[in-house]
């Protein structure tokens, strides 16, 4: 049996016993030893409510303390986590109840007033092992197919409808493992926890690889930009984000009356889960004063496929080489594929067991050899770095033409009033329109017919939207990621 995440503090508390673990906005600063065993104390009332090896243990939470103990207790116990973000509705988290069929609901009630609703709603009730969380338990059986599963993930992807990832602990040992030894991740650094750990993106590139690592993290559970000025002017040294997240924080930079960011500890800064375009990327290395690195991954994969490791001012906007252990390969005759770009597919360390309950998923999505088939359109420039096309489910054919979503994105985004971008494709007459949404500061309102003439020196025809919407906020996940299947039912 390989390694279980919960021994990851087993290492820490031996060697560094007193370092600083986990700190959130509750008040909450624990060491090695505390977390070790606030998780020791948790696991034993969650056996007391029946948790089994191979049970489900749904954590509805934001980002505290009590929820990283709740997943190594679950680990600690055999059985799986299941993290859910508690801004989700009651009915999106009644559909995840039913379908992972936990034995167990925990709740961080102390730092989020949604997962407070949920627990009234679910009948919970104060757990004295650990303050902060709440409990009910549920009707639930073992499924044998868990035995090395460490979590469920739930994914909507683009179309909406939610899936359960299977990761073993073998997959979060791997991708905390690579991500940490990508960055140089030491036991001094202090890791930014504001992404959520009930994404993949949260939970392994953050919070496991800082365990894994015996670094800190400093939890938040929500994005506020100016609680992230603070702390990366006071003692953060990493900071993992998504690209709406550094544009507010230089927005609100900018407020205070600087151009920049001025940090005597912050050495380390990435981006994810959305494309990079050339002026930002710069735009954002003159006020971090630090290269900004980019890179690609997807729940399925353990979060982590490719990183960049640039110099300051280097202008590429690629998501960079494959981590080690990682394979890519591109299939040019799956759809979507024009001349060089084709299906992303992915082997190695990271990927998935399978989707949950969910064979015919699985078994589309996985292919023989150990290859794993992403959804995503790239390409590979002459020096080896993959280019993200975007997702085939949305790719636009517009007059017989293949237009790139990201592509026509990155032009939109060079705009200085843009703070960011999403281009989708709005069907009429039998051909696809190219829609655009765009972002903008309220006080800092561009004008749609100047977007479209700023993008047409940069476009060709077909490339060009047919439409530009201007507005303060696009549909979002908590990681900050655009929803674009949200923004199709505007239309």
């Amino acid at each position: 049996m390989s390694l279980r995440v919960h021994q990851m503090l087993d290492v820490q508390v031996a060697a560094r016993p007193d370092a600083p673990a986990i700190s959130d906005t509750q008040g909450e600063r624990w060491t090695y030893t505390d977390l070790a065993a606030a998780t020791d104390r948790l696991a034993q009332a969650l056996r007391s409510m029946g948790v089994q090896p191979n049970d489900r243990v749904m954590i509805v939470l934001e980002n505290c303390a009590a929820a990283v103990a709740a997943i190594f207790a679950t680990s600690q116990l055999g059985a799986s986590f299941v993290p859910v973000n508690a801004r989700q509705t009651a009915a999106e988290l009644a559909r995840v109840i039913q379908h992972a069929d936990p034995a167990a609901i925990l709740l961080t009630t102390d730092v989020s007033e949604d997962a407070a609703t949920h627990a009234a709603e679910l009948g919970a009730h104060p757990l004295p092992a650990t303050p902060g969380l709440a409990a009910v338990t549920h009707t639930s059986a073992p499924d044998p197919v868990l035995e090395d599963v460490a979590t469920l993930l739930y994914t909507t992807g683009t179309t909406g409808t939610p899936k359960a990832v299977m990761l073993t602990h073998a997959n979060l040992y791997f991708g905390s493992d690579v991500a940490r030894g990508a960055r140089d991740v030491t036991h001094r650094d202090v890791l930014y926890g504001v992404l959520p750990i009930s994404h993949v993106f949260g939970l392994t590139s953050v919070v496991l690889t800082a365990a894994a690592a015996g670094a800190s993290v400093r939890l938040e559970p929500r994005f506020v930009p100016a609680r992230l000025y603070d702390a990366l002017r006071d003692g953060v040294t990493l900071l993992s984000a998504v690209p709406q997240m550094h544009a507010l924080l230089m927005q609100y930079t900018k407020e205070q009356g600087h151009d920049r960011l001025h940090s005597d500890t912050l050495r380390y800064v990435s981006s994810g889960a959305a494309p990079l375009d050339p002026d930002w990327k710069r735009r954002a290395e003159a006020f971090f004063g630090l290269p900004l690195q980019n890179g690609y991954g997807m729940t399925e994969c353990t979060a982590g496929v490719c990183l960049t490791h640039h110099r300051m001012g280097d202008p590429d906007i690629s998501v960079g080489q494959p981590f080690p252990g990682v394979e890519v390969r591109l299939d040019a005759d799956a759809p979507g594929g024009d001349g060089d770009v084709g299906e992303i597919l992915v082997g190695g360390g990271g990927v998935m067991k399978g989707y949950f309950r969910n064979d015919a998923e699985t078994a589309r999505t996985l292919l023989p050899g150990g290859w794993m088939r992403t959804g995503d359109l790239g390409r590979f420039d002459a020096a080896g770095n993959l280019h993200i096309a975007g997702r085939s489910k949305e790719l636009i054919i517009h007059g017989g033409f293949n237009v790139y979503p990201p592509e026509v994105e990155a032009a939109l985004n060079d705009h200085p009033q843009v703070i960011q971008s999403a281009v989708i494709g709005h069907k009429v007459d039998g051909d696809e329109k190219v829609w655009a949404f765009v972002q903008a500061a309220p006080d800092d309102w561009p004008d749609a017919e100047a977007l479209g003439q700023f993008v047409a020196a940069r476009l060709a025809g077909y490339k060009r939207p047919a439409r530009i919407i201007v507005a303060e906020r696009l549909p979002a996940a908590p990681t900050g990621k655009i929803l674009k299947h949200k923004l199709i039912e505007t239309l």
